[in-house]
């Protein structure tokens, strides 16, 4: 008989694992909350440099200025489809040292674009956009992948009384890397003036990507793969020894379950029901639709259109950083104690009721406190519901059979959506009929809509799955009986 000691020292030893492991995977979600907010540092400097001396027309500039920053979208729908694949054949691990990669090659692309193609920095002028445009791309294809990989490797390695925090702290890594972007942005642009963030600091904003993806890559050379990608592929004593560091006293009854689902390593898409994929997609739009990335991408413009200074919109978007990072610590707390469902409906009822107000506000004109807390509290609203109750539900809800391929669908309608509401924001922003009467309001009418309509998708369609193994999620799928209005 082992001692008491032994098992707490094991248990310990298997809990250090876990945060390792789980630390090393979420460098994924900085990644891609580090990118998603470095770009709207540069956003001024790349739009004097590539967009006006264009001289196009208002609608035309913004649409160009909107595909030049959401084009890194498109990159995500090819790398959440790339990323099926690998997490198939290369691994959930393999996947994520892809990622890595072309997160660093895709640094130092978009921060020299004519990197290769001139000899003088600045050289091609404003057909450095297309090369820019071919890093941007890039660098979507690695958050794809991550966005992917990051959260399916947390919940294939994690038990399930802890999958929902744990998940979690991949939106948690999501915004402290928004936050740390932010706060670079700050700090880069306080280095000069306006001239020399036109000329360089835009390039060391888009650069500094670099540094957490070469650690991201270095990091992921000392993780094993999951143990459920060993038993997908028949390599069940791979599985085994990683079980046994992980959940020591549970081995063979965790090894014994997977094998159960896993025996069918492929099945048709729709072998589970419609329901499943139905849910998977309808998270990731409406995750998507209630604006969150246009706030992200776009806060420093939205300051500015509420009469702020340059650097005053700066300080103001690491405000709102600030507020996404704390309130994702309220979701870590409460999502496997008050549940996946509670926590989306409440988010959706607060994003309705801010992004309204946030809309009249812009309507009327009232800038100021109010705007900046109407934002804070949308945020606040998303970063405890939807920023990582969808990752969590996604990573949880699909079958054996079909999660990389479901998954994969998922993440790409996701990114899909992403890209129409943050290349369509400039567009309705700019827009000179709709801004006579909304003064740049009409965005957060259609985004309080749209966090309304997630508050009845949620009601009406997701199930609970907080404290269920991702094998007994999967046998209540098979009872379709069982899922009206959101109930396992």
């Amino acid at each position: 008989m082992q001692s008491d000691l032994t098992i707490k020292n094991t248990a310990k030893t298997a809990g250090f694992l876990l945060a390792r492991l789980t630390s090393v995977a979420t460098l994924g979600g900085f990644l891609f909350g580090y990118d998603t907010a470095v770009i709207s540092g540069a956003i001024g400097a790349l739009d004097t440099n590539f967009i006006t001396p264009r001289g196009l027309e208002a609608t035309a500039a913004g649409s160009l200025s909107g595909w030049m920053v959401s084009c890194a979208l498109l990159g995500c729908v090819i790398g959440s489809a790339v990323a099926g694949w690998a997490s198939r054949y290369l691994g959930r691990r393999g996947g994520l040292m892809l990622a890595a990669l072309l997160f660093l090659v895709s640094a130092i692309g978009t921060a020299y674009p004519e990197l290769l193609l001139s000899k003088t920095l600045g050289g091609l002028g404003v057909n450095a956009l297309t090369p820019f445009v071919v890093y941007r791309i890039l660098c979507g294809v690695a958050i794809g992948i991550a966005s992917m990989l990051s959260p399916l490797y947390i919940a294939e390695i994690a038990p399930s009384a802890v999958r929902g925090r744990l998940v979690s702290c991949n939106q948690l890594s999501i915004v402290v890397g928004i936050l740390v972007a932010f706060v670079v942005n700050l700090v880069i642009a306080a280095q000069g003036d306006v001239a020399w963030l036109n000329h360089i600091g835009w390039r060391l904003m888009l650069g500094s990507e670099a540094v957490p993806a070469l650690l991201f890559f270095l990091l992921l050379i000392g993780v094993p793969d999951t143990p459920r990608w060993f038993v997908s592929r028949g390599r069940i004593d791979e599985a085994r020894a990683v079980l046994a560091r992980l959940e020591p006293e549970r081995v063979e009854q965790s090894l014994a379950e997977m094998r159960s689902v896993h025996s069918e390593v492929v099945a048709p898409l729709f072998s589970h029901g419609a329901m499943v994929i139905f849910v998977g997609i309808g998270l990731s739009i409406l995750q998507q639709a209630v604006g969150i990335n246009a706030v992200l991408y776009y806060a420093p413009l939205m300051f500015r259109n509420l009469a702020a200074s340059a650097n005053s919109a700066l300080v103001q978007t690491v405000v709102v950083g600030i507020a996404n990072l704390l309130f994702t610590f309220v979701a870590i707390g409460t999502v496997d104690r008050l549940g996946r469902r509670a926590l989306l409906m409440a988010g959706s009822a607060i994003m309705t009721m801010a992004m309204a107000v946030l809309g009249l506000l812009f309507t009327f004109q009232t800038v100021g406190f109010y705007a900046l807390a109407a934002v804070v509290i949308f945020t606040a609203g998303f970063a405890f519901s939807w920023g990582p109750v969808t990752w969590v539900l996604l990573a949880e809800i699909f079958p054996a059979a079909i999660r990389g391929r479901a998954l994969a669908i998922a993440v790409a309608v996701q990114w899909i959506a992403n890209f129409l509401v943050s290349w369509s924001f400039k567009v309705l922003d700019g827009n000179v009929a709709l801004n006579q009467w909304s003064h740049h309001g009409f965005a957060y009418f259609f985004y309080a809509g749209a966090s309304a309509l997630s508050l009845l998708f949620v009601w009406r369609t997701v199930p609970e799955t907080m404290g269920r193994s991702l094998e007994q999620i999967e046998q209540n799928w098979k009872a379709p009986g069982e899922l009206a209005e959101g109930k396992l």
